[in-house]
């Protein structure tokens, strides 16, 4: 069994995180009080007070300061969010006809894909219209993109350029690969990130949606960075609605564990 640990990044305290299966480490965001057993980025060094800017990489900031020196290289560790968790397969349709359940077809430790690769990311996304860079600038606008490359050291520059001249993207920040790979993308990432923010607040935008623009432009960068990995692999994840959320629910029962509940995943999104 592969030594697998995924942290859920959650902004609010969900009852349905607790009935995951327990290589699922919830790990609280923000300023919302949480379980005792959670772990919060609070405690130990963090960037916890930019979370509303950095959204879950303020969770990777967390675990590469607090986590990774206790790890083994070669573990797996990943992230996910309290909405979006890792399916055990990689699926080019919805399983409309499942009669299975939600939390039995989540990603097991004992998954083959561990065997033979050192990257797992989201499921990709492919644009129809516009390049990785077209997209970006038309939803945030302010070349904001473009003048952040900026910050990169030359080589690297031009190569995140041609990346982002492509229409692929691994949405989401998702992704799970081993511990001494995870390192060198937080020594990468994070002094990018944080000339990013420094930059991004003397021009005043953090405003409405774009208060999350780390999150965004970390999205771009670290879709860039795995894809140099040739052993990538992808797997597809599922989405959850409130129902699957509701602290009400979960209070009774596990409704991840509700047969013909799997018939909704995995998640796609279409542009």
């Amino acid at each position: 069994m592969t030594n697998l640990v995924i942290y859920c990044a959650s902004t609010y305290n969900l009852r349905v995180l607790d009935k995951l299966p327990s290589y699922i480490k919830p790990i609280g965001l923000g300023d919302a009080k949480f379980p005792s057993h959670w772990m919060t980025e609070k405690k130990g060094e963090n960037i916890s007070n930019l979370n509303k800017y950095y959204g879950e990489h303020s969770a990777i900031y967390w675990v590469w300061k607090n986590k990774l020196k206790n790890m083994n290289p070669k573990d797996w560790v990943g992230f996910c969010q309290y909405r979006k968790l890792w399916l055990n397969d990689f699926y080019e349709k919805k399983q409309k006809f499942s009669f299975k359940s939600l939390y039995s077809n989540l990603l097991s430790p004992d998954n083959k894909i561990f065997l033979n690769c050192d990257v797992i990311l989201a499921q990709p996304i492919v644009f129809k219209n516009q390049t990785l860079f077209q997209q970006f600038d038309t939803v945030h606008k302010n070349n904001i993109l473009e003048n952040c490359i900026n910050f990169l050291e030359i080589n690297e520059k031009e190569n995140f350029k041609n990346h982002l001249n492509g229409k692929t993207i691994y949405p989401l920040n998702l992704f799970i690969t081993k511990a001494h790979i995870l390192k060198k993308y937080c020594e990468d990432i994070f002094p990018w990130l944080e000339k990013c923010y420094h930059y991004c607040k003397s021009k005043n935008f953090f405003k409405g949606y774009n208060v999350r623009l780390l999150s965004f432009l970390s999205e771009r960068y670290l879709s860039y960075w795995f894809s140099k990995f040739n052993n990538r692999k992808y797997l597809s994840y599922a989405k959850l609605g409130n129902i699957m959320l509701s602290n009400n629910i979960n209070k009774f029962i596990n409704p991840t564990k509700i047969p013909l509940t799997f018939r909704m995943y995995p998640t796609f999104h279409d542009y």
